[in-house]
């Protein structure tokens, strides 16, 4: 198994090389030059296993022992990644909603988010790609975040012998729990520092630092390498495959489906590399109907599906789902090159074009194959809030902000097309992550800050908050740095 760059088909690295480097030189993405497949009858012998078992057999797919990777290797960094940090034995829980709608809660880790599921792994991966590699070099971790990937990335890296890391947070474009779980993190080899402007500008900084001649070299001089904990990293990205297949399987497992009966997965994105991940599970032989792409009111991506058009040229809006508040959405670069058959010329252009004018166009004949998988739809403020609420008084299931624009535009994909399939929402976030919003739109009460909101959702919905969240606010900032997104090189080194 091999890996290449989305920009560049002659390059040709090692699994070990793509995730220690983050990033290609070319300014492309690393993906492997293959999709293994699912063999016949394994998705039944993967329901039986528990969900470090199913990751340790999916990664062993993609880090396989050709390239150097034992098995037992890979169970090692899988055990130390799941078997302790998470509260629920399950890692991945399902949640049943009615008879053809679940909710796979990925909040359930340290961090009370996603990411969790993959930047808990990923510094093991990380660390063990590095000395395949004989890179004895000190890896510096650089992160752009619109809130979950920065507290998830620190966590995950937090004293890990051999690395620091510095997060980068566009300074109002997180909420105040988010900005809190950043600013107060422990562990002597991090860094936080906000930076004034968008998420865009903030990941534009981090792209451009990657890119830095000048950069590479101070870093090398000092015995240093940069590596990425966004999901532009393989490493990051290979570990969400799982919890697609390990929801398909626990569905088998309750009998709401059949083995081989297909299903449909509803994502809140911004980023793309949530919902990407479950197009490599569909292509490895998952049975997947649709993939149905869920946008706040930025609704670059909802845009792009249904004129083919990818075009940042737009206002930018601050919502309460801030995760996905991003018109630069780096992981359709990999779905481009999967879909357009590996075209490295033709993905290296429209990236150039988003790059020069902000905007590119795909052919018709493209859109159309996307169209055979993919479905995208939408969500503003106020039907964000009437989904937290329905949801709340229909199925007493309590949704964050993101969560529920998925499961918005999952009523209204059904309202349009009929599609009773069985779908699985993928939940993001705690709802505790953003207390205020939610609260406001179960009971109309409006407390006065998000920390105060923690305990009157509490006591409204009769839910415990998340350990990892309490008491936030009670404990001393240790960052508090804010720079111009020109002067974000400047922090890197320390």
């Amino acid at each position: 198994m091999r890996y290449t760059s989305t920009r560049g088909n002659s390059v040709d690295v090692s699994a070990a090389q793509a995730i220690a480097r983050g990033l290609s030189e070319d300014g492309g993405l690393f993906l492997s030059r293959e999709i293994p497949r699912l063999a016949a009858g394994e998705i039944e012998a993967l329901a039986r296993l528990d969900y470090i078992g199913r990751a340790e057999r999916i990664l062993t797919k993609f880090l396989t022992p050709e390239d150097g990777w034992d098995p037992a290797e890979v169970r090692a960094c899988t055990e130390k990644a799941y078997a302790d940090s998470f509260r629920d034995a399950a890692i991945a829980p399902l949640t049943t909603l009615d008879n053809n709608t679940s909710v796979l809660e990925l909040y359930h880790g340290p961090t009370c988010a996603f990411k969790d599921l993959a930047l808990q792994l990923l510094p093991h991966l990380l660390v063990a790609s590095a000395k395949k590699i004989r890179d004895e070099r000190e890896i510096v971790i650089l992160t752009a975040t619109s809130g979950d990937t920065g507290k998830a990335a620190l966590a995950g890296f937090r004293d890990v012998a051999g690395t620091k890391i510095v997060v980068f947070y566009p300074s109002e474009g997180v909420s105040p729990v988010q900005k809190a779980q950043m600013a107060t993190q422990e562990g002597g080899n991090v860094r936080v520092v906000a930076v004034r402007g968008n998420f865009d500008d903030t990941q534009a900084g981090v792209k451009a630092i990657f890119g830095s001649a000048d950069m590479k070299s101070r870093l090398d001089a000092n015995g240093q390498v940069l590596s990425s904990a966004n999901s532009i990293n393989w490493g990051r990205l290979a570990p969400q495959i799982v919890y697609y297949v390990s929801a398909y399987c626990d569905l088998c497992n309750r009998s709401k489906i059949t083995l081989g009966e297909p299903v449909n997965f509803v994502v809140p994105t911004g980023n793309f590399g949530n919902i990407l991940a479950g197009y490599y599970a569909k292509a490895m032989g998952l049975p997947v109907a649709r993939l149905i792409c869920a946008s706040n009111r930025n609704r670059i991506l909802t845009d792009f599906f249904a004129a083919g058009v990818y075009d940042r040229n737009r206002d930018f809006y601050a919502t309460s789902s801030p995760s996905m508040d991003i018109l630069v959405s780096s992981n359709l670069e990999r779905l481009l090159y999967l879909a357009s058959g590996r075209n490295d010329h033709m993905v290296a252009g429209w990236m150039r074009a988003l790059s020069e004018t902000g905007k590119y166009a795909i052919p018709s004949e493209l859109q159309k194959k996307l169209y055979e998988v993919f479905e995208a739809g939408c969500c503003d403020e106020a039907q964000t809030a009437a989904a937290i609420r329905a949801a709340w008084e229909t199925y007493g299931f309590l949704s964050d902000t993101h969560t529920a624009v998925a499961l918005h535009v999952l009523d209204e994909y059904r309202t349009k097309t009929g599609d009773e399939t069985e779908a699985v929402v993928v939940a993001t976030a705690s709802p505790f992550k953003f207390a205020a919003s939610v609260l406001r739109a179960i009971t109309g009460a409006s407390p006065a800050g998000e920390f105060d909101a923690l305990a009157v959702l509490e006591q409204a919905t009769g839910i415990a908050c998340p350990p990892p969240l309490q008491g936030l606010d009670k404990k001393t900032a240790r960052f508090k740095e804010l720079c111009e997104a020109g002067d974000m090189a400047e922090y890197v080194m320390w």
